[in-house]
């Protein structure tokens, strides 16, 4: 296939809750410059897909709330690229649109789906690996996700075990196992079948929308009461008045994990979802002490392993700690072991039910 039947969507509607209080509502951590290379996240994330998709071919699909944010990081992106979710659906509805949409510029298009907030450290690998993958789906009516070889046994990856190879570095997909306990994940590492879930996807808009209809029939009827709308001036007034109404599920759980026609291929491009402050440390250089500034200002005594992300000119001093997340930003400062950490999300809920939105 021409590669200009080739398309992008990068997902950037999410907020980022893991990463708060760094990341908050009206800045996700998508729009932040981690690693203080002057590129957002999302930024690094259009950059890497240039050489690979016709810079016409990429679209944006965020809340409507982030539209100055794109436009602001990515203002080669023109307003018609960019796909404004009235509310948050989670990725299921936010593919479905995407997949509509392109399907009326394009109904040859194939299209591979990215978030907007991973780390990717070897891009010349990523695109051998997409472009392999474009060719797989082109030639098969295949849903195909990118597999991440574990190095540790991580408890918040969903996991994918690989069954029969079908060609090389693509197998068919045995299984689905969403976020498993310690002991699960040790197995899963221990056996080499199982893999880390990238949650990024290539297929051509012919097969996600039929895989719609046959596993999300709800959501695929939907977007078919308007499917003489889409890539007409009607269209928005369409989205904003249906999309709302959507369900709010996972591609994974409405689709990946029910069809028959999904495979994986297995990568090795330096992935890290950046999902919570662990792999942000992970991914930053340390100081002698194993200690990861983010831009900040510290005096740190006795004190190893930890992450100081504290915004402004504020200095951080510290005496005996040890594995801490130390994160202040305006109104909020953290301080959580980050053994703890996946207990950010739960403080976030209670800050809300207590203070409203007042510190989110």
């Amino acid at each position: 296939m021409e590669t200009n039947h080739r398309y992008c969507v990068i997902m950037c509607g999410g907020i980022g809750s893991r990463f708060w209080p760094y990341s908050r509502t009206n800045l996700p951590k998508q729009f932040i410059d981690f690693f203080g290379t002057g590129r957002s996240l999302l930024q690094m994330s259009y950059d890497r897909i240039l050489p690979i998709v016709p810079k016409e071919n990429i679209f944006i699909v965020t809340n409507a709330t982030y539209a100055p944010l794109v436009k602001e990081q990515l203002p080669e992106v023109s307003d018609d690229r960019i796909l404004l979710e009235p509310a948050r659906r989670n990725t299921a509805p936010c593919i479905a649109w995407a997949a509509y949409h392109i399907a009326a510029i394009d109904p040859e298009a194939s299209m591979i789906v990215t978030p907007s907030d991973h780390l990717i450290t070897r891009e010349s690998e990523l695109e051998a690996s997409v472009l392999r993958g474009f060719e797989f789906v082109e030639a098969n009516e295949a849903l195909l996700t990118l597999g991440i070889t574990p190095t540790r046994p991580e408890t918040g990856y969903g996991y994918i075990q690989i069954g029969p190879e079908v060609e090389a570095d693509i197998n068919k997909v045995k299984t689905f196992t969403e976020k498993p306990n310690l002991e699960l994940a040790k197995i899963f590492l221990e056996s080499g079948e199982f893999f880390w879930n990238s949650g990024i996807f290539l297929w051509s808009v012919k097969a996600i929308r039929n895989a719609l209809h046959e596993y999300a029939p709800e959501i695929a009827a939907t977007f078919d009461e308007g499917l003489e709308v889409f890539g007409t001036s009607e269209e928005d007034e369409f989205i904003r008045n249906s999309f709302p109404g959507c369900m709010s599920i996972s591609i994974d759980f409405a689709v990946m994990e029910k069809a028959q026609n999904v495979f994986v291929e297995t990568v090795h491009f330096g992935w890290s979802d950046l999902g919570t402050w662990s792999a942000l440390y992970d991914q930053s250089p340390k100081n002698r002490d194993a200690n990861v500034t983010q831009n900040c200002n510290v005096l740190a005594y006795n004190s190893t392993g930890n992450i100081f992300a504290v915004r402004g000119e504020k200095l951080v001093v510290v005496d005996g700690l040890k594995d801490y997340i130390v994160a202040d930003s305006g109104d909020v400062l953290l301080v959580c072991p980050k053994s703890e950490e996946q207990r950010i999300k739960q403080m976030v809920h209670d800050a809300k039910l207590r203070f409203d939105d007042r510190f989110l």
